[in-house]
């Protein structure tokens, strides 16, 4: 990062992930702008700006993880004390955007959520937002500002290729909505890919699934954007051991983990689940020894260095800055 940046670029740390936006502002260089939010006594949030930001280029990093309404109200507040203090541009950089599944009418009088949540944050005084992985690509289409969505697709090839020999693997959709993206990888690593069929009877509830596709003497590649209660992953591996895999490795971007997510991947037959700091998931590693993280910083820091220079963003969607 060039000496001059540093003065007309300025990363604002939500308490969400506060380690991702340390290393963050470590590859570009610069300080964490001293802007915080905190909650008074009866929990109401508040921010406090420390510096000036009067037509700086600013970056707020927030998260969509634990008390995720808290989190997306401490953005929320944050956007607008930057669009307050004068801000030439305010980015909303949210790795894992809050409330991307509830994203279409899938039921009579659903809200579309993800499309309030882009409403608020542009009423906020949002200019620009920087995620990674949608769980649906049309989010973007929901905003009136530029949408980034940046992939962890080739960090995780790079992952693949370093520990797989090519001929022993076989890329896996948990579910048809996945297909797409798992058949994507597969194309890149040039092996075949399987996918399972789920049969739902109502959401985190799976009836029955079924497998399309060969995967008799391989190592399994589940490959998802979302582990949440992970109770899909589990059943997939076990069904895909069943049917003559050699052990089932399992690659996801957002690590949500709610419940007793790490209890039933420690107790389940995966060999090894691989997930990005999308979300905080360093306190997670001493309670399941089949984790590895993929730190996806630095694809983060570029996307920002690469906006504040007006360069183009494209890039980083076919590869991992060095």
């Amino acid at each position: 990062m060039h000496a001059h940046l540093a003065n007309s670029i300025k990363i604002l740390a939500g308490n969400s992930h506060v380690d991702i936006c340390e290393k963050i502002a470590a590859r570009l260089g610069i300080p964490i702008a001293s802007v915080g939010a905190f909650q008074y006594t009866n929990t109401e949030t508040a921010v406090a700006i420390g510096e000036s930001l009067r037509d700086e280029d600013v970056y707020i990093i927030q998260t969509g993880c634990g008390e995720i309404n808290d989190f997306l109200m401490e953005l929320l507040f944050m956007i607008n004390a930057c669009k307050t203090a004068s801000s030439r541009r305010i980015t909303a950089v949210i790795p894992n955007f809050p409330y991307a599944r509830q994203d279409k009418k899938d039921r009579s009088r659903a809200p579309i959520t993800a499309k309030l949540v882009a409403n608020l944050l542009q009423t906020a005084g949002c200019d620009h937002l920087i995620t990674m992985d949608l769980h649906a690509s049309q989010i973007q289409g929901f905003f009136r500002v530029p949408v980034d969505n940046l992939y962890a697709e080739p960090s995780v090839l790079r992952y693949i290729t370093e520990n797989y020999e090519r001929d022993d693997i076989l890329m896996v959709s948990p579910d048809a909505g996945g297909a797409k993206r798992v058949a994507s990888l597969a194309d890149k690593l040039d092996v075949q890919f399987a996918l399972i069929h789920k049969e739902r009877q109502k959401a985190n509830e799976i009836s029955r699934m079924v497998l399309v596709g060969d995967v008799s003497d391989k190592i399994c590649i589940l490959v998802d954007d979302i582990a949440d209660t992970c109770g899909t992953l589990c059943k997939a591996a076990d069904l895909l051991l069943e049917n003559g895999a050699n052990k089932v490795v399992c690659m996801v971007t957002h690590a949500i983990f709610s419940g007793n997510a790490i209890e039933k991947l420690n107790n389940s037959k995966l060999d090894k689940i691989v997930t990005t700091n999308s979300l905080p998931v360093e306190d997670k590693l001493e309670k399941c020894s089949k984790l590895e993280i993929l730190d996806i910083s630095p694809t983060l820091a570029e996307a920002i260095r690469r906006l504040h220079n007006g360069e183009s963003v494209s890039y980083l969607f076919n590869n991992v800055p060095e």
